[in-house]
């Protein structure tokens, strides 16, 4: 008897998961339909019309930043506008149609996903009132989001990439035009052009069958052993429709794979000109058809290497010139290898073991940095507002500021400010990795799995260990916490007495120059990030209003903002 309840209860959970699945699936895609058009058309008409809009602009700060650098002599500079013309119609062409995609993509896809993830509520009607309601207002607001971060990375982290460019500490290495080269690089071009698509697209397609075969096993062998994924009940059906959209996410690493190998191919000229030689230009193009075959191999868990080969087109090591140093890899033991610089890009979804929701919720999420950033932001400008260091109107003035110069005590003194706060209090801890303000300590184990952070993370590891190394004194460490405050304004920076002073070892202040230095440009680069700025814009007006109806007033306006900041 026992035996048959045990067998019913079986198969009436199968049922159930049936039925929900089929639910989910059918209600997800009707409110697809149904939002897509509204959703759609939001993201498509703001980001063509924020494309349009600042086109003349982008042109104007291009052509400016050209004329203005001294990295190029004047004849690299002539050259270099003959192809401007098809690079902004290039600009133009790729970014509609992307928005066209992302739009599409974002306004049927939302809807239907959030129908699955309701079912991870534990009341049965929750879960049916998520089920209908989730992904449709929120996508609506969502896109509309996008929009916004689109327009700030068009109009405010473009202008800083340009500025930095006009302002690099390489400037001083004229670049000249050598015609000699010139038709090695049209050719070295041309042939990866030529090489490089069809043996990318050969090589994508041979290999996406098993990539589709092997995805569907992994998922199919984690939901008969309820592994990943598949542990919890309530992700089956998510998990579910993963099985089902698998293809389309081997379509897209086909199609992703085509369109680098343009612009992967292309970057042969580029390698002509700086090894000043025809034959690498050539090795280059060879060598990235067998890095490519090599990455895709790693990823699929094929055969170690490669088969095809792979010459040497680098004689010396290209110094970028970036603000921010790559970060490498993490390998076993704890090491560091560094990133390839001209590695080929696929997305190429892993296909090792899934990890299950109890196991990813060990990670710190890159929301919790997010938010955590931004408090901590917060936090500080509420100790500096109340100790009269920086003032409303320095608030206010960022707020209406247009240009990147304008109100950079706010922009990126507040924010170096706290990161400052937060690298001296990891360091006091003893902490391994980043303490955060909420006591979450992110290290090389717990952080995101991510290939942005990567490229910061590991640098603010770096800077983080100089402090350590140094042994600031007291004085020191506030003189420091001016520098990164006030920058170049040193009216203000003089005004603040916190009992700083100027090391008088000219090493020892040339150090901490240095690190004030590191850090601004790291905040620099994260300030580029389209999510950054809308953000932080919501630190500042809390920040206003706390100033303007003290604590007790503004501090339901903060728990606000942070709220926001949580559900964006």
């Amino acid at each position: 008897m026992m035996d048959m309840l045990s067998n019913l209860q079986g198969w009436l959970k199968i049922i159930y998961v049936g039925f929900a699945f089929c639910l989910a699936f059918f209600l997800g895609a009707l409110k697809g339909l149904l939002v897509c058009p509204v959703a759609g058309l939001i993201l498509i008409i703001g980001n063509v019309g924020v494309i349009i809009g600042l086109f003349p602009a982008h042109v104007a700060w291009t052509v400016y930043t050209l004329v203005k650098t001294n990295r190029l002599d004047i004849p690299l500079k002539v050259a270099i506008f003959f192809p401007l013309p098809a690079l902004f119609g290039l600009w133009l062409g790729l970014s509609i149609a992307g928005s066209v995609l992302v739009g599409v993509g974002y306004g049927f896809f939302t809807p239907w996903v959030s129908a699955f993830e309701a079912f991870r509520n534990d009341n049965e009607c929750k879960k049916l009132f998520h089920c209908v309601v989730d992904g449709t207002w929120g996508t609506i607001k969502g896109s509309c989001t996008m929009v916004r971060d689109f327009a700030d990375l068009c109009y405010h982290s473009y202008p800083i990439f340009l500025k930095e460019i006009r302002e690099s500490p390489h400037s001083n290495e004229l670049q000249p035009l050598r015609l000699f080269h010139v038709p090695g690089c049209i050719i070295a071009g041309l042939l990866g052009l030529v090489v490089d698509i069809p043996l990318y697209t050969v090589i994508a397609v041979i290999k996406s069958p098993y990539m589709l075969f092997k995805g569907w096993f992994r998922l199919l062998h984690d939901l008969i052993s309820r592994e990943g994924p598949f542990l919890e009940t309530a992700c089956i059906p998510i998990a579910g429709l993963t099985i089902l959209l698998w293809p389309i996410v081997v379509i897209g690493s086909i199609v992703i794979a085509i369109f680098s190998s343009i612009f992967i191919g292309l970057y042969g000229s580029v390698v002509v000109y700086q090894e000043r030689s025809f034959r690498r230009g050539v090795a280059y193009v060879i060598a990235m058809v067998a890095e490519f075959d090599e990455y895709t191999n790693d990823w699929l868990y094929l055969r170690e290497g490669t088969i095809l080969p792979k010459p040497r087109y680098r004689q010396k090591k290209v110094h970028s010139s970036s603000e921010l140093p790559v970060g490498g890899n993490q390998v076993a033991g704890g090491k560091f290898t560094s990133a390839s610089a001209d590695a080929p890009a696929m997305l190429m979804p892993s296909l090792a073991h899934s990890r299950s929701v109890r196991e990813a919720i060990q990670e710190v999420k890159m929301v919790q940095i997010w938010v955590n950033m931004m408090r901590s932001c917060e936090t500080r400008g509420r100790e500096l507002l109340d100790a009269d260091v920086i003032r409303p109107t320095d608030l206010k003035d960022w707020l209406k500021a247009k240009c990147v110069n304008e109100e950079a005590i706010v922009g990126f003194g507040l924010p170096c400010y706290s990161f400052l706060q937060t690298l001296l209090y990891s360091i006091k801890a003893g902490s391994g990795g980043l303490l955060l303000p909420d006591s979450v300590e992110i290290t090389h184990l717990n952080r995101p799995n991510n290939k942005l952070l990567d490229w910061f993370f590991n640098p603010i590891m770096v800077l983080k260990e100089q402090i350590s190394v140094l042994k600031l004194t007291e004085p020191e460490v506030r003189y420091l916490e001016k520098v990164v405050l006030f920058g170049s304004t040193t009216e203000r920076m003089e005004a603040w007495d916190n009992g700083g002073l100027l090391p008088e070892d000219a090493l020892r202040a040339a150090q901490i120059q240095g690190i004030s230095r590191r850090m601004i440009g790291l905040i620099r680069s994260v300030s580029k990030f389209p999510t950054y700025r809308r953000r932080f814009r919501q630190v500042v007006k809390a920040l206003v209003s706390y100033s303007e109806s003290g604590p007790e007033t503004s501090r339901s306006n903060s728990i606000r903002s942070v709220f926001s900041i949580e559900n964006v």
